[in-house]
């Protein structure tokens, strides 16, 4: 019987993960298009001058299994390393690690109440899933500064989020401090937090993708980049056309979107393809906005607008100043915990991120930033977390697979590169791949909840040793404290 031809449009974390699997199952005759001329999508890696950085995709945490054994089965390692963090200046200054600020004590009270609300919210996830943090803060009468100077940078640090924090689901932040298998942080109830967890930074994802793509090549795949594609069109049937920059036609059973929605729809749309009211609803239901990163080795603008002591790796800054104190921006020492990434002549080589071009880029400070300190400008576009969004994931499963179509990414669920793995794992499952890490007892749970939510099923067990099995565990694991 010949093989299904599955066409994955975006070669990012969820396009390859997903052509990893299928190939690798022998599942399908996979075909790989990437407009970019590399791999990657957003994880990337840039080059200026002698320095090599990660860009896009900083860390994970212990809990990305799917990630670190993914890592281990194309022979990388990953650094392991302290988190710390510095939120806020002045007055309303905190950290993980160090001695307790002026804000921690008068924030006490709120701290403790806040242990308590968090395990109330875990009790009843179904109901506190459409309740943004802001309004369950509210309703439970925490102060303002608790709010506006921890909880949201706290969350706008675990989620990406900057600008939108305050609409973040309560269930999403309570999940990172109750659920044993995801939680970062040990919550305290003196100083919520006040230790360094483990994390790790990625080895040159430039190369990991690059591997991941010669590794699905070799297993029978096709991998194109510096391919656009151009429209989609999806006939009755199990028939896909996809067409390519300059005209060329290529015909597939199923296509797999490995990409954001915005293009997703586009090239429907441009195919004559017609929406389903779902997946219409969902394709323009994610709402992005437009940020930029700029990695720069300019000390002095760090030393304005952070608290440098102790060197943290991670930075982040509320815009108390302009009345706005739920939104913010961040930054990041990547010379700290990236081996590969040391500036010429300069202590560090620093990141910062400024969100919500529209709405809040009058804020902004990077304007401050010294331009001949400028290394690499480079603009993005990011979705938000919001209670929308999550209460809407669960409706992708009536997308998934819906005239020969499947769609992995991130903004299927959370936005994390763990997810993005995992949504590409899942649709490579659902097109009849085996899933490659059921021996690993965490990355199969996250795996079996993603497929539950996004593609409403139920993964079939397999006996040890049955094809599809991952050889040996990654070495990639969490160091003893």
């Amino acid at each position: 019987m010949p093989q299904r031809r599955v066409c994955v449009v975006g070669g990012g974390a969820a396009g390859l993960a997903c052509a990893w699997a299928l190939t690798r199952s022998r599942a399908a005759e996979v075909t790989v298009l990437e407009a970019a001329p590399c791999l990657g999508g957003v994880a990337t890696t840039e080059e200026a001058g002698d320095l090599r950085f990660n860009d896009g995709v900083q860390g994970g945490a212990p809990s990305y299994r799917n990630t670190l054994r993914l890592l281990g089965e194309l022979g990388f390692e990953v650094s392991w390393l302290d988190m710390t963090v510095s939120f806020g200046t002045g007055e309303r200054h905190w950290s993980n690690v160090g001695a307790e600020t002026a804000l921690v004590r008068r924030c006490r009270g709120d701290i403790r109440r806040f242990g308590e609300l968090l395990r109330r919210v875990a009790r009843r996830e179904w109901y506190y899933a459409f309740v943004p943090v802001s309004k369950l803060l509210r309703r439970n009468n925490f102060s303002e500064e608790f709010a506006s100077g921890m909880v949201y940078p706290l969350t706008a640090l675990f989620f990406g989020t900057g600008s939108q924090t305050s609409r973040v689901s309560s269930v999403l932040v309570a999940r990172v401090f109750n659920d044993p298998k995801l939680r970062l942080f040990e919550y305290d109830e003196e100083r919520l937090l006040s230790q360094a967890p483990k994390m790790f930074a990625f080895p040159p994802l430039a190369d990991v993708y690059a591997r991941l793509g010669a590794e699905i090549e070799a297993q029978g795949g096709t991998v194109r980049v510096g391919c656009p594609v151009q429209s989609v069109v999806r006939r009755r049937g199990r028939a896909v056309e996809v067409v390519c920059g300059g005209g060329e036609r290529l015909n597939f059973d199923e296509v797999v979107f490995a990409t954001n929605t915005e293009v997703s729809q586009r090239l429907l749309k441009a195919g004559g393809s017609r929406l389903g009211f779902v997946e219409r609803r969902l394709l323009s239901g994610v709402e992005y906005f437009d940020d930029v990163t700029v990695t720069h080795t300019d000390a002095a603008y760090m030393s304005a607008h952070y608290e440098m002591a102790g060197k943290p790796m991670y930075y982040i800054k509320t815009y108390n100043e302009h009345g706005e104190p739920s939104k913010g921006e961040m930054s990041f020492d990547l010379s700290s915990y990236q081996p590969h990434a040391r500036a010429d002549g300069e202590s560090a080589i620093y990141q910062s991120i400024f969100l919500n071009r529209t709405a809040d880029e009058r804020m902004w400070t990077r304007g401050d930033i010294d331009e001949s300190k400028i290394v690499l400008v480079k603009w993005w576009r990011t979705f938000a977390h919001t209670v929308s969004h999550l209460v809407r994931s669960p409706l992708w499963r009536f997308a998934q697979g819906a005239r020969s179509t499947f769609y992995a990414g991130s903004y299927t669920l959370v936005n994390t590169h763990e997810n993005a793995i995992i949504s590409g794992l899942a649709a490579a499952y659902r097109l009849g791949a085996d899933y490659a890490f059921a021996d690993d007892q965490l990355a199969a749970d996250q795996f079996d909840l993603f497929l539950s939510i996004n593609h409403g099923r139920r993964r079939k067990r397999v006996s040890p040793g049955a094809k599809g099995q991952a050889g040996a565990p990654s070495t990639s694991t969490v160091p003893a404290a």
